[in-house]
């Protein structure tokens, strides 16, 4: 439905004439009649005023079907940093609404999810930035690290802190509930080679690797990774150079070597694997991991320059085969201020 007969139908519903409509929006009737009669269509910025009018949102005035409703609201999340908080507000309300639906109840779950962490994030930033003054201002008292830990991942030293018990406990009953679903194995295993339960990771490898559809790959760099739990870094070593010797093309496999490698500070390693990784990547378009993984490590080294250079393929890739902008994507945007946070430090 055209949004100016959208529009006269609700204003049928609500029971006032153009005159009252024009009057509420501070304009002509005229304006009102020619929308109604798809002469001409409502300026952008009066739809929060006309949707307010008539108690629904932006989006009903389209009367967009609940897919679209659902991809806007995701492109909306993925291009902005925060969300102003009626349109959370709004976002929240309709999503809930369709848990009920069988047919809808799974995209609604995920997106929920990812409006809570959208949220989440961007407050999360805020008080990140709040605690770091905080800290700066007060270095010899303990007031806000648990904050930083919380929001950007900070190391925390005691282990009933530390440990990911939860998070194995949960992935366990997934995997109980789902035993022929191989992700849920995955998680379940990498949360025990972070704890080094070794022997844990091991066993639920072997289940794992007797599903029918199981990654080849990831069967033998779990191998190394629980090798290095156990300490025995030879072992892990072997395992994986191996890997990389049968497989001296696999951007699967020498993205896996680049993590490794990273992992243990072999940092040349690490990049050259990963910049193989990224050039044998034959995917349109590529994904930043890679990139992000070269930026990291030149920063950790203290190579601000070659970091911000890495920073400068990342916005390309972005923009050449994303075909995304700064105007478009807050990826881009962080991106970019990630670039111009480097180059402060050159």
């Amino acid at each position: 439905m055209e949004i100016g007969k959208k529009i006269k139908q609700l204003r049928f519903k609500a029971g006032i004439t153009q005159e009252q409509l024009a009057e509420k929006l501070g304009i002509g009737a005229q304006s009102v009649s020619k929308w109604e009669n798809s002469l001409t269509m409502p300026d952008i910025t009066a739809l929060p005023l006309i949707a307010e009018i008539f108690g629904v949102s932006i989006d009903d005035l389209f009367d967009l079907t609940t897919e679209q409703r659902f991809n806007r609201i995701e492109n909306r999340l993925d291009a902005e940093e925060e969300l102003p908080q009626d349109i959370f507000w709004e976002y929240e309300e309709f999503l809930k609404g369709q848990l009920s639906s069988e047919q809808y109840k799974k995209r609604a779950t995920e997106l929920i999810a990812y409006l809570y962490w959208h949220g989440m994030n961007a407050y999360g930033q805020k008080a990140a930035t709040y605690a770091k003054d905080s800290i700066m201002k007060n270095p010899g008292e303990k007031c806000c690290q648990w904050i930083l830990n919380k929001t950007e991942n900070h190391a925390v030293w005691d282990w009933n802190l530390a440990n990911h018990t939860k998070a194995i406990n949960f992935y366990l009953d997934v995997v109980k509930a789902n035993p022929d679903t191989a992700l849920p194995y995955m998680y379940l295993i990498d949360n025990f080679i972070a704890d080094h339960r070794a022997d844990d990771a091991e066993y639920w490898l072997n289940r794992y690797s007797k599903l029918e559809k199981t990654n080849p790959v990831m069967q033998k760099v779990y191998c190394a990774y629980i090798a290095l739990a156990r300490f025995d870094e030879k072992t892990a070593d072997g395992i994986m150079e191996k890997l990389l010797c049968d497989n001296p093309k696999n951007d699967a496999v020498l993205f896996e070597a680049a993590q490794y490698y990273a992992a243990k500070c072999n940092y040349k390693k690490a990049i050259e694997c990963y910049e193989r990784a990224f050039e044998a990547d034959s995917r349109r378009p590529r994904f930043t991991d890679a990139l992000m993984g070269i930026a990291d490590i030149y920063e950790i080294t203290a190579d601000y320059a070659s970091a911000a250079k890495t920073y400068d393929r990342i916005i390309e890739l972005f923009t050449n085969e994303w075909g995304l902008t700064e105007e478009t994507d807050s990826y881009v945007t962080v991106a970019i201020k990630e670039r111009e946070r480097l180059l402060a430090k050159v």
